[in-house]
């Protein structure tokens, strides 16, 4: 039985995120299930590095799978290719250890959120920039967000309804940076509740728009109440970069 790693490239647009759902085919894990089992002929289930929400991209997420086929990586990689639908890539395929588990083998994750905070939306990219034209206080940004670094409850921060799971976490570090009005929220941590990353920006972009004081945000983690954090960023301006193993 082999063990094959995938490093997987999405456009997650018209999907409902990476976990195949009941009676639900429209989902990055289903469609490539789909073509590897076809691929295979056997049932194959793909270990995916973590869900993504509707509507977020990837650009190098990572998934295993194990199979008995023989073909090779190569003759994989162009089944693939021709087989999957235009706005999902399988990057790299390689056969890896036994024990090797892309979700559970995770140390750290790194997504991006994109924010064009020109007059004017661009056309083509659109789909993948969150448009913005409320200048913001970038300085006021990165302050709150260093209260946010470091192992926390982030309670507050995310938009599971259960109060059974663990809600701590731990983020490395928080890069802002801002370049001919494009702006970039880099986000590394151990792991991620549902909708972290996008209320943790949505709540920054609050800070920026003066709603709140970079203070405001050490209350809100402190409170652990989703209410007291900002809105959901729109889904489209996350991107998974990077999974650290």
């Amino acid at each position: 039985m082999r063990n094959i790693k995938m490093t997987i490239q999405y456009d997650g647009s018209r999907y409902r995120g990476w976990q195949k759902q009941k009676d639900l085919e429209l989902t990055i894990q289903s469609k490539i299930e789909n073509v590897l089992s076809k691929m295979t002929g056997e049932e194959v289930q793909v270990v995916g590095c973590g869900r993504t929400d509707s509507g977020v991209h990837a650009e190098n997420y990572i998934a295993n799978f194990h199979t008995h086929s023989i073909m090779s990586i190569e003759a994989m990689l162009d089944y693939l290719y021709e087989y999957l639908p235009e706005d999902i890539v399988v990057k790299s395929m390689k056969d890896t250890g036994e024990r090797f588990h892309a979700r559970y083998n995770v140390k750290s994750k790194t997504y991006i959120y994109r924010i064009n905070n020109n007059s004017f939306r661009d056309v083509f990219n659109r789909r993948y920039v969150y448009h913005l034209n409320e200048k913001l206080n970038l300085d006021d940004m990165i302050k709150a967000s260093e209260v946010l670094i470091g192992t926390h409850d982030f309670q507050s921060f995310t938009s599971l309804k259960s109060n059974t799971k663990p809600t701590v976490r731990t983020i490395n570090y928080i890069n802002i940076t801002e370049n001919n009005g494009m702006i970039e929220i880099e986000v590394n941590g151990n792991s991620f509740l549902l909708n972290m990353v996008r209320i943790i920006t949505g709540t920054l972009l609050e800070v920026g728009k003066g709603n709140l004081k970079p203070l405001d945000v050490e209350k809100i983690l402190n409170e652990k109440k989703r209410s007291e954090a900002g809105p959901i960023a729109p889904a489209k301006g996350l991107c998974l970069k990077i999974v650290n193993y």
